[in-house]
């Protein structure tokens, strides 16, 4: 087998002779096709000669070769881990779709009242055990039955979309920040001073109870600390206050307390005497 490559490159020179009956634009436009044409070469240049190493280019075919063999078995194996992987998730996802969380027969919850404008909101929630809301009721003053019946039935479908895993962020983005009547000043919450709507306000009070969407409030929280000195709070608390905080959050409403259950509730005294007499 040949090692070396040689490339020569020549310059031709050459002339093609047609012998016409006529001669007119039509003739003479139709000679690039004609075949009956005789070639006479003029003069042939040598312009320039290349030299090639062929077990080099063999070599380097080869690693090219092996490169791309890699890939494409790398791609098929990236592939079939990703058909796996995406048949393991449409499979959860088809086991959740479709599946509802019922709420608890009994459950903790807490009511809100507040007044938009001069139309005054209950706002009544309920949430399941680990304190995730799962449900809502909206009672509304001075509307008529219409409205009364469009914003309980809009509270029903907000609790099955609940129910059924929906994110309570998802309805937070949807409807904080609606428009319409009515609207104005908020008495009676102390996280929220306006509101645009009804839905704007009911969705405020929902982040910033049970998502901490501190943004979405007006009124800084009264029980707010240095997050490192909550830190060093939370390390240094021994254990009968672990399980006296255990039990708070068992037994009380997470929106209530907006997730502050030490800053909420402090005199547990009872609960410490009780605990320290079952040692």
């Amino acid at each position: 087998m040949a090692k070396y490559l040689v490339e020569t490159y020549y310059t031709c020179s050459f002339k093609v002779n047609h012998y016409l009956d006529n001669l007119n634009e039509n003739e003479l436009s139709k000679l690039e096709q004609r075949e009956d044409g005789k070639f006479e070469i003029i003069d042939v240049k040598l312009d320039n000669r290349k030299t090639k190493n062929l077990d080099k280019i063999n070599e380097k075919a080869s690693d090219n070769n092996s490169q791309i063999a890699e890939n494409l078995k790398n791609d098929l194996i990236n592939k079939k881990n990703n058909k796996f992987n995406k048949q393991n998730l449409i499979n959860k996802m088809s086991d959740g779709i479709g599946k509802r969380f019922s709420m608890p027969d009994r459950r903790k919850g807490y009511i809100q009242k507040a007044s938009v404008g001069d139309h005054k909101v209950y706002l009544h929630t309920g949430e399941y055990e680990d304190g995730k809301i799962g449900e809502i009721f909206i009672d509304t003053s001075k509307e008529g039955e219409l409205v009364k019946a469009l914003m309980n039935n809009f509270a029903i479908a907000i609790s099955l979309g609940l129910q059924y895993g929906v994110p309570l962020d998802e309805f937070v983005n949807a409807f904080v920040d609606t428009k319409f009547e009515p609207s104005g000043k908020v008495y009676g919450n102390d996280r929220i001073l306006s509101a645009t709507s009804i839905l704007d306000y009911i969705f405020r009070e929902l982040a910033i109870s049970y998502l901490n969407r501190e943004d979405l409030a007006h009124t800084p929280s009264i029980g707010t600390q240095d997050k490192n000195l909550e830190k060093i709070n939370e390390e240094t608390d021994s254990e009968d206050q672990k399980q006296i905080l255990k039990i708070v959050k068992d037994i009380t409403s997470k929106g209530f307390v907006r997730s502050n259950y030490k800053k909420k509730l402090v005199d547990l005294s009872d609960i410490r005497i009780n605990l320290k007499g079952k040692k």
